[in-house]
């Protein structure tokens, strides 16, 4: 089942990716810009850190929260 992240960099919204986990939305959000695997240093479930940044992906908000 797939859920949608909302990608983060600091407290700024960087984007949005639907994937099974966080981590593998944050991992297929840094290898669309150009990331190699070993480049990727991995925070946590929810956090990888590229080049000194960190992202973090939580799960994006639903429109059924009216």
């Amino acid at each position: 089942m797939t859920m949608t992240y909302e990608l983060r960099s600091g407290s700024r919204s960087i984007g949005t990716r639907e994937a099974s986990t966080p981590q593998q939305a944050l991992l297929d959000y840094v290898r669309s810009l150009g990331c190699r695997d070993e480049e990727i240093l991995r925070l946590g479930v929810d956090a990888v850190s590229w080049r000194g940044a960190v992202f973090r992906a939580v799960a994006a908000p639903t429109d059924d929260a009216r």
